[in-house]
């Protein structure tokens, strides 16, 4: 009357499905690590790119405001007449109204824990001591200056690019600016 159903109970799982989870399993994880990476990766860049854009306006904005507030040299910092003095077009100087020589220039620097590591920052000669503008971060690939119109009666215009990029491993950020400027007051 009563028949005997066979029903095997399966209780645990096989090898092969033990290993197609474990396979599953280890390609889910490693998409998720590799979207991890990636995205610090790209944050850790996107806040290279701002100090970078930060620096850069800034460093701009100061060097173009210097220069728009020079006067025609009479002693000696610039040849007589003129306003601004370009040495080989990657630097410059000016006499500024307080009378005072000022220069900006690339001055390479030596990684004191690695000689071989060689890049460039921004300097600034005021009073006669060099401040950098530019932080060790960032390597100043080209600082251009070149200046239009600085004979007697003539408004000088100076335009100045600067080419700058992040140091360190991993793919860094490289920003290129320009920019021209006008002196202020052509009496002075």
């Amino acid at each position: 009357m009563f028949k005997c159903l066979n029903i095997k109970m399966n209780k645990g799982f096989t090898l092969v499905e033990m290993l197609i989870t474990a396979l599953v399993f280890s390609i889910i994880v490693g998409v998720a690590t590799g979207l991890f990476i990636s995205a610090i990766r790209l944050q850790r860049y996107n806040l290279t790119y701002q100090r970078l854009l930060d620096q850069t306006s800034y460093v701009m904005e100061y060097t173009a405001r210097a220069i728009r507030m020079a006067k025609k040299d009479i002693g000696g910092c610039v040849p007589d007449g003129t306003n601004y003095y370009p040495d080989i077009g990657n630097n410059i100087r000016f006499v500024t109204y307080h009378d005072e020589c000022w220069k900006f220039f690339l001055e390479e620097i030596t990684n004191p824990q690695d000689p071989t590591d060689k890049f460039n920052r921004l300097v600034m000669n005021k009073y006669g001591t060099d401040y950098y503008l530019t932080s060790d971060d960032f390597d100043v690939e080209n600082f251009n200056v070149y200046v239009y119109g600085d004979i007697s009666g003539e408004q000088p215009k100076v335009t100045i690019f600067m080419g700058i990029k992040g140091r360190g491993s991993g793919y860094q950020p490289k920003i290129q600016i320009q920019t021209t400027v006008s002196q202020r007051n052509l009496n002075k």
